[in-house]
């Protein structure tokens, strides 16, 4: 089920505090006891000492929360740097300005935008909470940087974002003065320490960060959660790679742990615990996106195979060399079995782990994916995660605006394309903006009533909690 529960969960340890500024109407569905904390004076003036100038206005940030969080990285990446050099000049070029630059470049900033349109759709917008959700985004992509960074050690990838890979880049930098093979060992070993070293700054980031005691307690279980969640995503999908596993149940659940909370449902969780959501708005949004990150995971997965490397920035085909235990290929396999498909099996059991895949290889490969019906149910699986992830956030009173913004982010994952600007005026004919309840292909067809799909989901700690399972 692509569900959710919020209870409490204790935490340990101590916390920076800030005192709330109470909000005169409220914006969405709020917890009834909410009261000023205790902290230190002036919450607002010291949120705004974090941000650099222009981007501790709410409304400001709403049109466009990319170039905010942007913003807000520069300001926090300048400061890390030259501490790093001043550690060390070599250790900050090779690896801080790396790790900076990284980070700076590409990527769509969709956690980031997650954070601030669950704040803002859960009545958020205070200095303080803008502060805080710009800070956490910023924090969510020092922590993918490093999950990309190790994620093309451990997979051999040579390009990241059209440019070769951070450890490709380090050994060419030295290939002139070290035999190849030390060269790439270095470069390896350099992108595990940069990986390392973006952790680092994504945990003092969010430290460092003043929050309201209520929110404290659950943002910082919500990260810590989050970051075990993303390495034991990222284990079994190395582990299925190295044993060959095609497990259909397996494959949902890596995908469920490494992209799905990871990217969608987290950050989403976070957003709404910075606006002290209750918990049946933060239930009914931590469903709506654990449905709408599956979809996005299955769109990856399908992009990787039949997408323009023009626009993947990525070769085609990487999931299928690198054996990757992806459910699009688990299904293909199943359907192949039970179908007799002698043919489908022999061409998938010689492709998946080749890593001298050639273009003719790859087209045999889609030509199972696509002959077996894996792909196009695939694609119907997407649409109906997308439906079902609306129909939960319908189910939480949201502030209308901020709910729409929301609303249109959980739609993109079916896209597979960039997910809508912040900017874009309101078209009521867009059926991201405003669903149609008598469009037959509105994805949030209200007579779509296929269950919800069987998510397989960490079990809940403590009683699951604030966290947001």
């Amino acid at each position: 089920m692509c569900r959710t529960q919020a209870k409490d969960h204790p935490v340990e340890g101590p916390l920076l505090v800030a005192r709330p500024v109470p909000r005169s109407t409220p914006a969405g569905r709020r917890r009834p006891d909410d009261v000023p904390g205790e902290g230190s004076d002036g919450p607002a003036e010291t949120a705004q000492a974090l941000l650099p100038a222009g981007t501790g206005d709410a409304r400001a940030v709403d049109r466009d929360v990319s170039a905010a969080v942007g913003r807000v990285l520069d300001h926090v990446l300048a400061d890390r740097v030259a501490r790093a050099r001043a550690v060390d000049p070599l250790f900050g070029d090779d690896l801080a300005e790396r790790v900076a630059r990284f980070t700076r470049t590409g990527g769509k900033r969709v956690r980031p935008r997650f954070v601030w349109w669950a704040l803002r759709a859960c009545g958020g917008g205070d200095g303080p909470s803008v502060a805080a959700a710009l800070r956490i985004g910023a924090a969510l992509e020092l922590l993918q940087t490093c999950a990309l960074v190790h994620d093309d050690v451990m997979d051999g990838s040579t390009l990241r974002r059209a440019r070769p890979a951070l450890h490709v880049d380090v050994a060419a930098q030295y290939g002139g003065a070290a035999p190849s093979a030390r060269a790439e060992r270095l470069g390896g070993a350099a992108a595990i320490l940069a990986g390392d070293l973006a952790l680092a700054w994504a945990d003092d980031l969010l430290a460092e960060t003043p929050l309201a005691p209520r929110s404290a307690r659950a943002v910082r279980r919500l990260w810590a959660d989050m970051r075990t969640e993303m390495v034991a995503g990222q284990y079994l999908d190395v582990h299925g790679q190295a044993t060959g596993s095609r497990s259909l149940p397996r494959a949902l659940r890596a995908a469920c742990l490494k992209s799905a909370l990871y990217s969608v449902e987290r950050p989403i969780a976070l957003g709404a615990a910075l606006a002290d959501a209750d918990d049946a708005t933060r239930e009914a949004l931590g469903s709506a996106g654990r449905c709408a990150g599956l979809a996005f995971q299955l769109r990856d997965d399908l992009d990787d195979v039949f997408g323009d490397p023009r626009h993947t920035g990525k070769p085609a085909g990487g999931d299928i060399r690198e054996g990757k235990p992806t459910y699009l290929v688990a299904l293909a396999r199943a359907r192949a079995e039970a179908a007799g498909d002698r043919r489908g099996l022999e061409v998938l059991d010689r492709s998946l782990g080749r890593g001298t895949l050639t273009p003719a290889d790859l087209e045999e490969v889609r030509e199972v994916l696509t002959r077996t019906g894996a792909r196009s149910t695939v694609e119907g699986r997407i649409g109906r995660l997308v439906a079902q992830g609306l129909r939960h956030a319908d189910g939480a009173l949201l502030d209308p605006e901020g709910g729409r913004r929301l609303r249109r982010l959980l739609a993109s994952a079916a896209d597979g394309a960039a997910p809508p600007r912040d900017a874009r005026p309101h078209d009521p004919h867009d059926p991201h903006d405003l669903h149609d309840p008598h469009d037959p292909h509105d994805p949030h067809d209200p007579h779509d009533t296929e269950p919800d799909p069987a998510v397989p989901v960490p079990p809940p700690a403590d009683g699951a909690g604030e966290a947001g399972r």
